[in-house]
């Protein structure tokens, strides 16, 4: 270093680190003209305080290197390129007039080579940036300032990924460092504004600049569906603005950084000793009053010193609440199977009660012995995960049971024990609470399925020995402390009634069970079908997520807030408009509701620790499981004694668990009136600040899944050359197999090995408790590359029907058939794009045997639906009709113009397959293995083009013995034919069977 740079006062302060900005400004200025004038001035010495005036060069330069790199290649690009770089794969110029970054930076020469080395010159000024910032941040014993800086270098460097690998050259490598880049902006920006040192004035910029970039990505995400689902012309061009906007805001995020390096000087010298902790005596007033406005601002999370101990101790139990969860919700599902093979009660459903054990704790030997063997009693609920290994259905329930029971005991000692230490039991509300955020990630990491349910195994995705072992290490963390035995629990006004508080625990475990243990069954109560008109599982599941998020912090640190009534008002105002509207509407109540509930559990099960478990927990989960069964009886009424009475009433359903918690309310606002101010306000600052990065955490993890899972929409049928479409229909039992596995991964290798571009699914609303919450068609449309339509919602009562397509759903339709006594029969009439040809398909569940009125009703209703459409159409249906017989002759017949694709099929009972305006070419019949309880169904269409064709179709479909008459195998084109890997014994239990062959006709 040039001498004329030494410290003439070496005790005025601690120099950190020897830096010149001369040789920043001479290596990053270069080629940016309007730094030149800088550099003049910087090299003769002018500037008053020179490392205020290098950081701020390096500011200025910085930012001038993205606007040269990223500003410099889009004046090329649309000079140069302008129609090819603002085409995208869907529309071009004058639709779309803007380019999007990827667009101007990636594929054309010479804006890519421009760009490419102005990014470059920016690297030096990014990383001294992310070294001074660490710098000025840094504390002794705080490790946050590091984990920043080493999310800063990370942020460099995928930033280099994502420009220097284009989409073009590698696109899998292009979106994994982009993705990278922009979860870890999350991170970066909280830490920045945690760490900000007390610069009003930069906070302030701070925290306009973030809320600026995080509100810009809500418009970004709508209008890139728009055009890549809807392919909306100019979508993409109102995507682009706001996709730069991004780059401006988050170049202008870190520019306000100059704002803070005016502390140092040019040797980056840190004058008041604060940038390693040391002369904090001698700090005067001002600045201890600066720290306590800094502390305000970032909201004291990251003050208290950082401890890895306590962040292993905060995953520990956070995991040890996601196991609790993970059982709990598994219990439904595995009761569910046995009235499901029954066709009615079975017994097993007394399962049902394994929650209600907490009211052994009644007794206070009992509930002594339980607390001081708390440990033993988390390790044996693990058995639910270890339940995997047991094969037997029933004698898996029997595990499974035992699991849940033992794990609501231990769950409920625990936080009764912990009640007299609020900053423990706050923790532990807090690892429950936040367990379930994490059982919501997962399932939507693993598309709706939880990897340690004990209906997964190695063959279905499943992780359940990993998970296991982890849960065991999690429960040894969380039961390291044991808490005081043998409480005396009373009942008096200053901490409210056991009765309430149970009440409100039954309402919010219902509620957090139904709701919130899948991020996208409110979604799914919002669904109409096409044109999307509302929110997406993916990726829109992820605001149900952040709703969660900000409830649950909000519960913490403003708990009387969250306690009031009209904090409740807002949440039945949520719950009706959830219940009563659909689309983004409805969507906005299930947010609303999102966020009450988990604000409020804090309080509720707060108050309810405090009291006497039996009752609190006891009969709170006696009374959540009375919910559940209101819960199941509104669509299985069928099957239930008094059915009928509650038959189709989610509103009820929605009434009675806000009144519960409307319950628990009052309770809390008796408790809250006699407890003094200064008791509740008590911080606990050391635990919350881990579970807010576990949140974090949490949420970055879903935004990360929710980018790897976004929908490619590319998909292609099997044979389009041929113009064939192969349809299928299959009674898919639920998803669980014939051994209680979950079946989704069969069955998507059935329907892709047949190749089926169009498919209807029966018996496919998972979304309800006895359910696990689930939906296979997420799975199945990503696996398969296919556009799906759920059907009508899981609020719609109905035992489900699904639509899956290679070809884009243009438009559907729900419908609700006529059902007087029994159960509702579910149909989407949808109207696909085939080969540039409109097509009209039919998914359809008539009711069942028993009720021949309903049937009727049903099948009139369904002709006249199928008779309205004037374009080709497919009905893929369950009819319960034997060929030729009854209903069958009104959904084949004049009115409905459906043909039959096989009448000579005799052996039919339920699945048919009808058609009119196709050639059809093709019909088999698959067997099921132990899938399911019902085979699968394919036939094969021609789709005719032009006129001429379509009249020729029209004729054949009139003449009964054309359009019957059977070629054999070798008379069909190759496309034409079903695979071959299916004949004789097939594979994995699959064989043509019935007709021991596929069936293929040609007029």
């Amino acid at each position: 270093m040039s001498s004329r740079y030494k410290y003439k006062d070496k005790d005025s302060g601690v120099a950190l680190v020897s830096f010149n900005a001369k040789w920043i400004s001479w290596a990053h200025t270069s080629a940016a003209y309007s730094q030149l004038a800088c550099i003049s001035v910087f090299d003769h010495g002018i500037a008053r305080d020179r490392f205020e005036f290098g950081t701020r060069l390096l500011i200025g330069s910085l930012a001038g290197r993205f606007a040269a790199a990223f500003l410099g290649a889009l004046i090329i690009g649309m000079s140069l390129h302008f129609h090819k770089i603002v085409e995208n794969q869907y529309h071009g110029y004058p639709s779309e007039w803007f380019p999007s970054v990827s667009a101007t930076i990636g594929d054309r020469y010479p804006e890519r080579s421009f760009f490419m080395v102005f990014i470059a010159i920016t690297s030096g000024p990014r990383f001294a940036l992310v070294a001074l910032w660490y710098l000025l941040t840094s504390r002794p014993g705080k490790i946050l300032p590091k984990f920043v800086a080493a999310i800063g270098l990370f942020r460099t460097l995928t930033c280099g990924g994502w420009t220097y690998v284009t989409s073009t050259d590698d696109h899998n490598w292009h979106d994994i460092f982009m993705i990278s880049y922009l979860v870890a902006t999350i991170p970066w920006t909280a830490g920045c504004l945690a760490l900000s040192p007390s610069n009003a004035k930069a906070i302030k910029y701070r925290k306009y600049i973030a809320t600026a970039f995080f509100t810009t990505i809500i418009p970004m995400v709508y209008f890139f569906i728009q055009h890549k689902i809807h392919r909306v012309p100019g979508a993409y061009t109102t995507y682009s603005f706001f996709e730069w906007s991004l780059i401006i805001y988050d170049v202008a995020f870190d520019a306000v950084t100059a704002l803070d390096f005016d502390k140092f000087e040019i040797v980056v010298k840190d004058v008041n000793g604060l940038g390693k902790g040391l002369n904090s005596s001698r700090q005067p007033t001002v600045a201890l009053e600066k720290e306590k406005e800094k502390s305000k601002a970032t909201a004291v999370v990251f003050n208290t010193r950082f401890s890895w101990s306590k962040l292993f101790d905060t995953a520990a139990d956070v995991y040890h609440g996601y196991v609790f969860w993970s059982m709990l919700t598994s219990l439904g599902i595995l009761i569910w199977y046995f009235p499901l093979w029954y066709m009615g009660i079975s017994g097993y459903e007394v399962f049902i009660l394994s929650t209600i054990s907490p009211l052994f704790l009644g007794f206070k030997s009992f509930r002594v012995l339980v607390v001081r063997n708390l440990r033993l009693c988390h390790l044996l609920s693990l058995m639910g995960i270890l339940a995997w290994k047991v094969t037997k259905p029933a004698y898996r329930l029997f595990v499974v049971g035992f699991a849940v029971s033992t794990a609501c005991l231990s769950w409920a000692a625990t936080v009764s024990s912990e009640s007299a230490h609020e900053d423990r039991l706050e923790s532990r509300i807090l690892a429950w609470m936040t367990g379930l955020v994490l059982s919501s990630a997962m399932k939507f990491a693993w598309r709706t399925n939880n990897p340690i349910w004990p209906i997964m195994n190695a063959h279905n995705d499943g992780h359940n020995g990993l998970g296991l072992g982890l849960a065991v290490l999690a429960s040894l963390q969380f039961t390291r402390r044991t808490p005081s035995a043998g409480r005396i629990f009373t009942d008096d006004r200053k901490t409210g009634f056991s009765m309430l508080a149970a009440l409100g625990v039954a309402g919010l475990f219902f509620a957090l069970h139904s709701l919130l243990s899948d991020t996208s069954t409110m979604i799914l109560w919002v669904w109409t079908g096409y044109p999307v008109r509302g929110p997406l599982s993916v990726p829109h599941g992820w605001f149900a997520m952040a709703s969660m998020t900000a409830g649950l912090l909000t519960g913490i640190y403003r708990p009387r807030l969250v306690s009031t009534w009209t904090a409740f008002g807002v949440g039945c105002i949520g719950a009706a408009i959830l219940t009563v509207h659909s689309n983004w509407y409805g969507y906005y109540g299930a947010l609303a509701v999102a966020f009450y509930l988990m604000a409020v559990s804090i309080p509720l099960l707060t108050a309810a620790s405090q009291k006497n478990p039996a009752i609190t927990f006891g009969l709170g989960f006696l009374i959540y499981n009375f919910v559940v069964l209101f819960h199941v009886w509104v669509v299985a009424y069928a099957f239930v004694p008094g059915g009928p009475l509650v038959r189709e009433h989610t509103d009820w359903v929605m009434v009675t668990m806000m009144l519960l918690i409307g319950a628990g309310v009052f309770n809390l606002t008796l408790r809250n009136a006699r407890l003094r101010q200064s008791q509740e306000l008590v911080m606990h600052e050391h635990h919350r600040k881990y579970y807010a990065l576990a949140l974090s955490a949490i949420n970055i993890f879903f935004l990360a899944t929710a980018y790897m899972r976004f929908p490619t929409n590319d998909y292609k049928p099997y044979h389009q050359d041929s113009r064939v479409m192969t349809a299928g229909i299959w009674t898919i039992h639920f998803s669980l197999d014939n051994f209680m596995w979950s079946s989704e991964y069969r069955i998507r290798d059935l329907i892709k090995e047949l190749e089926v571009d169009v498919i209807g699914l029966l018996e496919s609303d998972l979304q309800h408790i006895i359910m696990g919450n689930r939906d296979t068609t997420q799975i199945l449309a990503e696996e398969l590359g296919m556009y799906v339509d759920y059907g009508p919602g899981p609020n719609k009562h109905t035992w489900g029907a699904a639509l899956l397509s290679k070809f884009p759903i243009l438009n559907s339709t729900h419908h609700l058939l006529p059902s007087p006594v029994g159960e509702l029969a579910p149909a989407i009439h949808a109207t696909l794009d085939v080969y540039g040809e409109l097509v009209d398909i039919f998914v359809f569940h008539s009711g069942q045997e028993e009720d021949p009125e309903d049937r009727r009703l049903q099948a009139e209703y369904m002709s006249k639906l199928m008779g309205s459409s004037p374009r080709p159409s497919i009905l893929l249906s369950y009819l319960v009709t034997r060929p030729l017989k009854g209903n069958y002759n009104t959904y084949v017949s004049h009115t409905s113009g459906m043909h039959d694709v096989d009448p000579s099929d005799w052996d039919r009972w339920c699945e048919y397959i009808l058609y009119k305006q196709l050639q059809r070419v093709g019909y088999a019949r698959v067997s099921r293995n132990t899938i399911t309880d019902t085979e699968l169904q394919v036939a094969k269409f021609v789709v005719p083009k032009g006129d001429e064709e379509k009249g020729r179709i029209a004729a054949i479909n009139g003449d009964a013995d054309r359009r019957n008459r059977r070629a054999i195998e070798n008379e069909v084109p190759e496309d034409w034919r079903f695979p071959s890997v299916f004949r004789g014994n097939g594979v994995r239990g699959h064989r043509y069977h019935v007709f021991n062959e596929p069936r293929y006709y040609r007029p």
